[in-house]
């Protein structure tokens, strides 16, 4: 439920060719609570001032000179890409308030004024525009979440499943090489059980704001479970390029945690699978990052490894879903 303070919180404008109607419709807004409330006399400018101040409410006069509400709307449907116009047509003409409705504004008032039938609609469009806005945001929340891993916020499978499926197609048209590193935190069950789960979740967060903090802007980082972590390189020049890159993350997770005031410390083994030369689709590419990690935990760990095609496939293989 929205409630009073939010909707008297509401940015509003008044669209109307005559001063003496904007004033009165400016009273009664102010008068009523309303604290946001602008004005003009330029239909050609609403288009410009939504674009600025993304207004709750219009209250848009139909007949005007030169552009009319009518062209104003369609205007504005430019700017919502949902198609929901925040539109109150103000019309003297009853002729006019069904074309309104059909044109996009979400109610009608006549003229002249009925000032309490003004604040009434006024009160409920404003509740339902505030309640699209939490709706879709809600929407947006969730759609987030189905694409990030709730603990760290980093991509989770199905996000990682649809970029990679994107950089393969890139990479073939262009001929150019990428890479996936498969990251896996060396002695995670020993800060567990030394520390606890707790202190284990939030060194995830910490190693994975350092992954963030770390990679390029083109790279995604994405958690595939537990302590385990796939880089995806969008771009990269060879394999040297990418053991370099890989390596400055290895060394970044290594450097010392301060985690409820205690020290802890963490290192990752990675293991790195280039295309088009260790896979041509994204599970082999997987597969075979995974055997370079496999051979850089028998290595002694807190090291990178490259793809062998040759190495047996370890068991710990977990392509995207």
């Amino acid at each position: 439920m929205i409630d009073d303070a939010e909707i008297h919180r509401s940015r509003l404008l008044v669209v109307d060719d005559s001063n003496a109607n904007i004033q009165l419709l400016l009273r009664l807004l102010h008068g009523a609570g309303y604290v946001s409330v602008a004005s003009t006399q330029d239909p050609g400018a609403v288009q410009e001032l939504h674009r600025l101040h993304r207004y709750d409410l219009i209250l848009l006069d139909i007949q005007m000179p030169g552009i009319d509400g009518f062209e104003v709307m369609k205007r504005l449907k430019l700017l919502e890409p949902d198609g929901y116009l925040p539109v109150l047509a103000i019309t003297a003409n009853a002729a006019h308030k069904l074309h309104a409705l059909q044109a996009g504004a979400r109610d009608f008032v006549g003229k002249p004024f009925d000032l309490a039938e003004v604040l009434m609609r006024v009160r409920n469009l404003l509740e339902v525009r505030l309640l699209h806005q939490s709706l879709r945001e809600h929407g947006q929340r969730l759609e987030a979440l189905a694409l990030h891993d709730a603990l760290t916020g980093l991509a989770n499978r199905r996000l990682l499943t649809e970029r990679l499926a994107v950089a393969l197609a890139h990479a073939r048209r262009s001929g150019n090489a990428m890479a996936v590193v498969y990251f896996d935190l060396d002695g995670f069950k020993a800060v567990n059980d030394t520390h606890g789960h707790a202190t284990g979740d939030v060194l995830l967060q910490m190693v994975a704001e350092r992954f963030r903090r770390s990679v390029r802007e083109e790279d995604t980082v994405a958690r595939l479970g537990g302590d385990e972590f796939l880089l995806l390189m969008d771009h990269v020049e060879g394999i040297d390029h990418a053991t370099l890159l890989a390596t400055k993350l290895i060394e970044a997770i290594a450097a010392p945690y301060a985690i409820a005031d205690q020290a802890v410390t963490i290192t990752a083994s990675a293991g790195i699978g280039m295309y088009p030369q260790h896979g041509a689709d994204g599970d082999a590419l997987m597969k075979s990052a995974d055997r370079a990690l496999f051979a850089a935990k028998h290595a002694g760990k807190n090291t990178v490894r490259i793809a062998d095609p040759a190495a047996p496939v370890p068991a710990s293989v977990k392509a995207p879903a």
